[in-house]
């Protein structure tokens, strides 16, 4: 299967979308942060809010802003018009944060890249919030849980 974002000669290009349909087109991208339990618990009691500020709100915000930024980033990534972006952070056990980002867009290319890009920078931005508390923190498992739209759908088994 050759690689798209290569023209003939084997140079890196972006591709060409032009005759594609325009269609709704949906992207969800997870990961997962393990902060440890100490670290955790911390955060539970101070009901996630650090010397830095809120650490969920934050990174809500850094992933949405990242999610629109996609194509500054990735440089063969088309800027996207963005019809919607949900972020959520929730408790998975007893030391891990799961994030989860969808991004929205009606368009001729999808939005996976977007969505990858939100989830990764609010993993980042909990990171960098919590890194006071220790440096001994992990950003695991990102990944692309589903698409719709386009030429095909994906959904992670």
């Amino acid at each position: 299967m050759p690689l798209s974002h290569l023209d003939d000669a084997g140079r890196p290009a972006m591709v060409d979308v032009g005759d594609k349909a325009i269609t709704q087109r949906t992207a969800t991208a997870g990961c997962r942060v393990v902060l440890g339990k100490e670290i955790l618990d911390e955060l539970r009691r101070g009901d996630f809010n650090t010397k830095k500020g809120s650490v969920i709100q934050t990174a809500v915000i850094a992933a949405t802003m990242a999610v629109k930024q996609t194509s500054a980033v990735i440089p063969l990534c088309h800027p996207l018009p963005i019809n919607g972006c949900k972020v959520a952070i929730e408790e998975a056990g007893e030391d891990t944060l799961e994030v989860s980002c969808t991004v929205k867009t009606e368009g001729k290319t999808g939005v996976e890249m977007e969505a990858l890009h939100g989830a990764s920078v609010a993993a980042l931005t909990i990171y960098d919030m919590c890194k006071a508390m220790s440096h001994d923190i992990e950003i695991q498992d990102l990944r692309l849980e589903s698409k719709r739209g386009g030429k095909s759908d994906y959904d992670r088994g």
